[in-house]
């Protein structure tokens, strides 16, 4: 500990420090003209290098061959939030967050981490990452592992603000006036842009919420839900917010039926409100129903009704059915958990068909939400079907804008693919590699009689995971198109001598690339 301390303390005038940061960027504002008109944000949540890794040697047999990886502009990412930087902050005995005054290395420490995400870089103590912290000021005797959530995280690259656990593009203080602005918000007050959220979990969850919402609990997915009072998530979204494309799970028929005000994430009030809006063209998961095609379907008569479009789907698992790979050696086979529910790629493609009419462009997020499900419960094969449905998702909007005769081309479209956070420091073993087509033996884990299943163990050896949880190491962000240089012009103002750049720097690109201001 007293290493760590020593290395935060040392660091040099702050004040110093992000006058520099700011005269770096601002240079480099200065000698580029940006042409971005058309935003595609990926997030696979809870995806870090290694999951890439795993799903990308079943598929190809080797290490970086998924859709994106080929992308000519990359860099990593420190996630941090409020929470995690006072609990170590906590541990150094330096001052809690400020986010005039802050220390990058309070959030994010390269030496103790590493300057790369592993394996890139092997130099990272799991101590670190692993080591359970008091959070700051906390006397309850319950210490966790610092790391952000997928709404602090998410929050960090929507609004380039720093927040608490929980907060959904809202400050850390839960004061009355808390909303934080957000990308989408501003492309459409200032740019006339439309705007769009995806995501194969419920659409009012974390991440799509935090572009599209504001909220200071993520947990409010709807008003009356466990007695709340509030504007829920869900409600500001279909009755304020109003974004041009939501797509994503949380049917109720599919995952509460009986429209039990202590679960759920959709009132009944609000379901009658999607299927008789006039206002949106509204496709939900049928039983016995394509729901890709029904999807497209729905997107050709957003367009031609010159209407929104919301795709309501899931399952009994509170996400689109995720995908299954099969264990076949030499022959890799990854099989959608249900034709009724669309994947990622047709979600994707349905929403660009509705927002590309919009002439002054769009602001579109992507997430694939149960890569992060399946590494809380050490879920190896459901990882990779997900990163799989990831990166065939990024695959499929690359062809798009490859295609001439539609308004989107590399030129004026900045497609970045990241992740929000890292999860459950997973590890492949070296000398019991996994090829192609390949998959582990893998065994539940009974949590204690009568609870079902902790999660999964690997008896042969392949993988190892330290926690149930999210971590604070690095993830990776991958770019290409219009104004993708900018990755590079903001790796390193932060942490100067590496390729990491902090969340709320994502923003700030983006925000740079359509130039707001």
């Amino acid at each position: 500990m007293k290493t760590i301390k020593s290395f935060a303390l040392l660091r040099g005038s702050r004040g110093l420090f992000a006058a520099l940061c700011v005269l770096a960027v601002s240079v480099s504002a200065v000698a580029q003209q940006h042409t971005t008109k058309h935003i595609i944000l990926f997030i696979g949540d809870g995806m870090q290098l290694m999951h890439e890794i795993a799903a990308s040697r079943y598929l190809t047999g080797e290490d970086e061959k998924l859709s994106f990886h080929s992308f000519p502009h990359k860099a990593c990412v420190a996630t941090w939030d409020t929470s995690t930087y006072d609990a170590y902050a906590w541990w150094l005995n330096v001052p809690r967050y400020d986010e005039k005054s802050y220390d990058p290395l309070v959030g994010y420490n390269p030496q103790m981490g590493g300057k790369e995400p592993f394996p890139h870089d092997t130099s990272g103590s799991p101590a670190y990452f692993l080591t359970p912290l008091f959070p700051y000021g906390t006397t309850e005797g319950k210490p966790g592992v610092p790391a952000t959530d997928s709404a602090s995280s998410g929050t960090a690259m929507a609004t380039g603000h720093k927040t608490e656990d929980g907060r959904i593009s809202w400050t850390a203080e839960p004061k009355e006036d808390g909303k934080l602005t957000t990308i989408a918000e501003r492309m459409r007050a200032e740019k006339g842009a439309a705007i769009g959220v995806v995501s194969t979990v419920p659409f009012n969850h974390a991440t799509p919420a935090v572009f599209v919402a504001h909220n200071v609990s993520r947990g409010n997915v709807y008003t009356g839900k466990g007695g709340y009072e509030g504007l829920g998530i869900a409600d500001e979204i279909i009755k304020e917010t109003k974004p041009d494309v939501v797509i994503g799970a949380g049917h109720p028929l599919w995952d509460n039926p009986d429209f039990n005000p202590k679960k759920g994430y959709l009132s009944k009030n609000l379901y009658d409100t999607l299927k008789s809006s006039t206002e949106y063209v509204f496709v939900e998961r049928q039983a016995g129903v394509n729901g890709g095609e029904a999807l497209a379907e729905g997107a050709k008569r957003a367009v031609a009704e010159k209407k929104k479009l919301f795709g309501l789907f899931g399952g009994a698992l509170n996400c689109f059915d995720p995908a299954i790979p099969e264990d076949s050696p030499g022959a890799p086979k990854v099989v959608p958990g249900s034709t009724e529910n669309p994947t990622l790629a047709q979600a994707a493609l349905a929403a660009i068909t509705v927002l590309q009419e919009n002439e002054s462009g769009f602001f579109l997020m992507c997430e694939q939400g149960d890569i992060d499900w399946a590494n809380h419960i050490h879920h190896y094969s459901w990882m990779i079907g997900a990163v799989w449905d990831l990166s065939e998702a990024v695959k499929a909007v690359k062809e798009y804008i490859d295609k001439p005769g539609d308004s989107l081309d590399w030129d004026n479209t900045l497609l970045l693919v990241t992740a929000d956070h890292a999860n459950s420091f997973m590890r492949l073993v070296p000398d019991k590699r996994l090829g192609k087509g390949d998959l582990p033996r893998q065994e539940s884990v009974s949590a204690k009689e009568g609870e079902g299943s902790k999660g999964f163990s690997y008896p042969d050896g392949e993988v190892t995971y330290g926690v149930f949880g999210h971590t604070n190491e690095l993830v990776s962000l991958y770019g290409m198109g219009a104004d993708a240089s900018l990755i590079d012009s903001y790796a390193g103002t932060e942490y100067p001598g590496t390729r990491i750049l902090n969340n709320t720097q994502i923003f700030k690109l983006m925000a740079e690339s359509v130039g707001l201001k």
